[in-house]
């Protein structure tokens, strides 16, 4: 089982704090790989175009006369060969968006947090006490940190706008849920700052309502059903 350093509210330290069980230093270099590829790909618009000589406006008109102008025989000036001509092979719209698995991107999250924690780089906060948004405290607190001048991800276990706003003007520094983090975000930051009620409320495994198939997810609602009727059987 690994360990992270444990800071409280006030960034005193606490000792050393034993991350979950799903934190067991495993890192699969070719699940990330494979996510981190989908992801970059997905986080692309795809818009690059140019035009063909097709498409480009003018050009109609033979530029001069085929023969007897000891000129190279010319029939557009929207051939490729000309400045501001057609562009052969050049990019044009089209989709990048890169399918994975959802087990393959479970995978990929619990391996980048693995990754992080085994080199040290994850620390462990009780909480954050932000009654405003106040810029000033959090740089502070990375200050205590040490964390200043990295590129930190501070992971909450739920929406905490006051710390969101607190961080937004600081360079290189987000903040975001636990359960929201992917494997690239992950890796980007230098240092992870996870708030201690984030393990208890989210796992890696990321299993949500909408992750449970639809057969278990109809067992689930008939034996609540069955819970009911025996409840009021009984009253």
């Amino acid at each position: 089982m690994l360990k992270a350093q444990h800071y409280s509210a006030a960034a005193a330290s606490k000792g050393d704090y034993s991350l979950p069980a799903e934190f067991d230093g495993t890192v699969n270099e070719a699940v990330l790989h494979q996510a981190i590829r989908a992801l970059r790909n997905n986080l692309r618009q795809g818009t690059a175009s140019t035009k063909t000589r097709a498409e480009v406006a003018g050009g109609s008109r033979k530029p001069w006369r085929q023969k007897g102008t000891g000129r190279a025989r010319a029939g557009t000036t929207r051939s490729p060969l000309w400045a501001g001509g057609g562009i052969v092979f050049g990019p044009h719209p089209r989709d990048y968006h890169t399918k994975v698995p959802r087990k393959v991107r479970q995978a990929a999250r619990r391996s980048a947090f693995n990754a992080r924690a085994r080199e040290g780089a994850l620390s462990v906060i009780e909480g954050f006490e932000f009654e405003q948004p106040k810029t000033k405290q959090m740089v502070e607190l990375l200050g205590k940190l040490e964390l200043t001048g990295q590129k930190v991800l501070i992971l909450t276990a739920d929406i905490s706008l006051e710390v969101m706003r607190s961080a937004s003007n600081i360079p290189r520094v987000k903040v975001m849920r636990y359960s929201d983090a992917s494997a690239l975000d992950v890796l980007w930051a230098d240092s992870l700052l996870v708030e201690e009620a984030a393990f208890a409320a989210h796992t890696l495994k990321g299993v949500t309502e909408h992750s449970i198939s639809g057969k278990t997810r109809r067992s689930m609602k008939a034996s609540e059903a069955e819970s009911k009727a025996k409840e009021g059987d009984n009253a």
